[in-house]
């Protein structure tokens, strides 16, 4: 695992097979990056299925409304939900979609990410400046890179859980 140098603003994800550690961007994007600490300290994220994986593009996920896996899931609605918690505005910068990024999933108002996100599996410049980037895997992206591709897969990959490290006994 990288060395985690700013626990309350790190995530460790756990997925299938092993831990993926997020460094999330406050000082760029503010607000997406506490609505990622705050579902994730609720237990919001956790058994959220992987609804949209498209290779050599990203892996989305985050629906906490239909995607839970363990609660009424329902693959045909995962992907159009949200949270409780009201739309973020969009905090567009100049950090580049780069492979490994996290960017803010959103409806074609670029004021609507919720808690949707996905990871970007490379390099997706044509997304600069137009999805909000709130951070950037640090370590684990081989097991980002192993999630059953699909929109939506037939068998989805879940994040069995997501916290914030300051949080990590």
């Amino acid at each position: 695992m990288a060395e985690i140098k700013d626990p309350e603003n790190t995530i460790i994800m756990t997925l299938k097979g092993g831990e993926v550690v997020i460094a999330l961007l406050p000082d760029i994007a503010p607000l997406h990056s506490a609505r990622m600490k705050e579902l994730a300290r609720a237990g919001e994220y956790d058994n959220v299925a992987f609804h949209r994986v498209i290779e050599g593009f990203m892996a989305q996920t985050g629906d906490v409304e239909h995607g839970d896996m363990e609660d009424g899931f329902n693959l045909r609605r995962a992907g159009t939900g949200g949270s409780k918690l009201p739309d973020l505005p969009a905090e567009f910068s100049n950090i580049a979609h780069d492979r490994g990024t996290l960017g803010a999933a959103r409806s074609q108002n670029p004021n609507s990410a919720n808690s949707q996100f996905f990871i970007n599996f490379s390099d997706n410049h044509f997304l600069n400046r137009q999805y909000t980037v709130y951070g950037r895997v640090i370590s684990g992206m081989e097991h980002v890179d192993a999630i059953t591709r699909g929109e939506p897969p037939a068998t989805p990959d879940r994040m069995i859980s997501v916290r914030v490290a300051a949080d990590v006994a």
